[in-house]
């Protein structure tokens, strides 16, 4: 049984530790100077750490740089951090010190203390492994966190890729359903042409395509690493070939390909890698705004509003309203892409803040770069599975609203002039009759003329004027 508290020194003095805790000095000094937000790390970057930890473990082996006992403890610890064994031991808060050191400290000690079970000691006995000796050996919090950080959301959007091309296929689906129903189109919020409803989701697809393609270009940077470029970028305390057999092993483990980056002073000072992965998350966010949007317009009523889709039910909308049903998932995607859009600004304000040879405000960055990945997977699944799979077309609404926009005009302006084709459509205003009986009463064409030119599903693709 461990004893219920043990005592550890740095730099600064001693600590009581609780006997039963992996994590160690460094670590309790973190959580008396942070207590700020009660959150703590992204499980992603805790994995991402271990396999940062096993990859530089087996280089120091190989190199001869640790002992080949304490090698194999540190790499079997930091298989267990990766498997999120230790989750619970990775206290620091996500709002820390400059530069992650207290979150490195904190992965650093708890790897020590389990690899020193593993040779039979104690915890807290640093003499069999040691959280900077031997785990962090040939290491600095300046090259580990920056490689860890993109590491992680390398991993993280692994999990964001099926469910966008769910999304795509769902959007494209519908496309294919609904694309013999008309409608009418609305540009400034006002009647435009006919348009297929097939076409609005099809659109919708292609938008979300795009933005995964956007977001796929910009997490190829994550892939250029600074690890071994210890406290500045010039590998002081390194051996020549530590660095390239770490990251040969990093990507072993991980399955990510990773390499080099040409300049580990770049890769040290520059986040440009991470400030592009969260703007290409935020173009997602704005796209998925617009088409929830959308949503909720389209399936506005059921009797007062567009109601040209139903939604899928999913729970009562009102605590007084009886029978109302509210756009739930629609409702929710908006919110979560506002987020992931602040989360962007603390991202961007981070990655200009670095000065010199380190940028210390990583923290913010892999926190809520890492967020963003996570809610945006979670909340484009419910998307997904819970309102776009289960939409329903009104066509009844949809051919109303076809046969009634006045932009049916617009299909007159090869025919009959602009302007004659404006006075039409500004009767149907005033009257309410359709286009199709002021064209008939004012015997602007034949009724051969009027079932060709002004048929809805001929004006959704480009064809050529009808000749006489």
């Amino acid at each position: 049984m461990p004893k219920s508290t043990r005592t550890e020194k740095d730099s600064l003095g001693t600590r009581e530790i609780a006997g039963d805790r992996y994590y160690g000095i460094q670590t309790t000094r973190a959580l008396e100077n942070y207590p700020i937000s009660g959150m703590r790390a992204h499980p992603a970057l805790i994995r991402a750490f271990g396999m940062v930890k096993e990859a530089a473990a087996e280089a120091n082996r190989e190199l001869g740089l640790v002992d080949t006992k304490i090698a194999d403890a540190i790499i079997q610890a930091a298989k267990e951090v990766q498997q999120g064994k230790w989750n619970s031991e990775f206290v620091v808060d996500v709002f820390q010190a400059g530069a992650g050191v207290s979150f490195h400290m904190n992965t650093n000690e708890v790897i020590a203390n389990r690899g020193v079970e593993f040779l039979g000691g104690e915890l807290g006995d640093y003499s069999k492994v040691h959280p900077n000796d031997h785990v962090n050996y040939g290491q600095s919090t300046n090259d580990v966190f920056p490689t860890g950080m993109r590491l992680a959301t390398l991993l993280e959007l692994e999990n964001l890729y099926p469910v966008l091309d769910s999304l795509v296929s769902a959007l494209e689906k519908k496309g294919k359903e609904f694309h013999e129903i008309l409608k009418s189109g609305r540009t400034h919020m006002q009647d435009a042409v006919p348009m297929r409803l097939g076409q609005e989701f099809a659109a919708y697809a292609g938008a979300v395509r795009r933005a995964e393609d956007a977001i796929r270009a910009s997490a190829e940077l994550l892939r250029e690493l600074g690890l071994g470029g210890s406290a500045v970028g010039t590998g002081i305390n390194t051996h020549p070939d530590y660095r390239e057999k770490a990251i040969k092993n990093l990507a072993r483990i991980s399955g990510q390909k990773l390499l080099p980056a040409n300049d580990m002073r770049y890769a040290m000072q520059s986040n440009l890698p991470m400030a592009a992965v969260s703007s290409a998350l935020r173009n997602l966010a704005l796209e998925v705004i617009r088409i929830s949007n959308d949503l909720r317009l389209l399936s506005s009523g059921p009797n007062t509003g567009f109601a040209e889709i139903n939604l899928p039910a999913l729970q009562p909308g009102s605590s007084i309203m009886p029978g109302k049903i509210n756009p739930v998932i629609p409702e929710l995607a908006a919110m979560v892409s506002f987020q992931v859009i602040g989360n962007d600004v603390a991202v961007a304000m981070a990655v200009q803040a670095g000065q010199l040879e380190l940028n210390v405000m990583m923290p913010t960055m892999a926190y809520s770069v890492l967020q963003s990945i996570t809610i945006l997977t979670n909340m484009l699944r419910q998307f997904t599975d819970k309102c776009v799979a289960g939409i329903t077309a009104n066509a009844n609404r949809c051919n109303f609203y076809v046969q009634a926009t006045v932009s049916l005009a617009t299909a007159l302006n090869p025919y009959i002039g602009y302007a004659k084709a404006a006075e039409v459509a500004k009767e149907s205003v005033a009257t309410g009759n359709s286009i199709i009986q002021i064209v008939r009463e004012r015997k602007l064409l034949t009724e051969e003329q009027i079932k060709q030119i002004l048929d809805p599903a001929r004006m959704t693709e480009p064809r050529p004027p009808i000749k006489d």
